[in-house]
């Protein structure tokens, strides 16, 4: 009965029960119910249960794929949009990255942060506050080295994908060993369906040790 909850829970929107808090009330009824002795007590039961309802909830966690935890509604942009409405795009919509697509669906490349600060007239290390202090005494010169040109001329291409049946854990290594954020889902013909962030999989360790 827990596992099926469970996982009906994760279908709608990848969240995790919270661990139950179970009265001692609750445990006396429940042993009501077996049938038979049962030699254990109340506190004996009430923390086995606990135990392991938190086993159940790690094996389905490790088990959970990439459609389990997935954006479904992905903010995304054709090739030909120019830069300057990608920027006002990731901006309206709080995004770090934005994959960048064919007419037909299929991906074509992505961009992040990191194609933009690469593109920009900026010497040495490159963080936020470079970018504060470049643009504020006016060297960057951003509006003719990238808004006047399209998301395809600074997307990263191709870009790495993943399918809808790809584990969270193997997501994860992707994440480390290629150094990103994001990684958008497609299906079969490589249409983009989804997409999963760094935040998603922290999302579902953090529910996964506290629940």
């Amino acid at each position: 009965m827990y596992s099926k909850n469970i996982m009906d829970k994760i279908r709608k929107r990848k969240c995790l029960p919270a661990e139950l808090d179970m009265s001692d009330s609750d445990i006396y009824e429940a042993m009501k119910d077996i049938h038979g002795y049962v030699d254990v007590t109340p506190a004996d039961l009430k923390e086995i249960f606990k135990f392991a309802y938190r086993h159940a909830l790690d094996r389905l966690t490790q088990h959970m794929k990439a459609r389990d935890v997935m954006t479904a509604k992905v903010v995304s942009v054709v090739r030909m949009v120019p830069v300057k409405e990608v920027v006002e795009l990731m901006a309206e919509k709080g995004v770090s990255g934005i994959p960048v697509v064919e007419p037909d669906g299929r991906i074509a490349g992505i961009i992040s942060e990191k194609d933009f600060l690469s593109r920009m007239n900026i010497k040495g290390n490159i963080n936020f506050m470079t970018i504060i202090a470049e643009s504020l005494f006016e060297k960057c010169g951003i509006h003719t080295t990238i808004l006047n040109q399209k998301a395809e001329d600074i997307m990263t291409s191709p870009a790495i994908t993943v399918r809808a049946n790809v584990t969270v854990s193997e997501i994860s290594t992707i994440f480390t060993e290629k150094n990103i954020n994001r990684v958008p889902v497609t299906d079969d013909e490589e249409r983009l369906i989804g997409i999963v962030s760094r935040t998603d999989i922290v999302r579902v360790n953090v529910q996964r040790k506290t629940g």
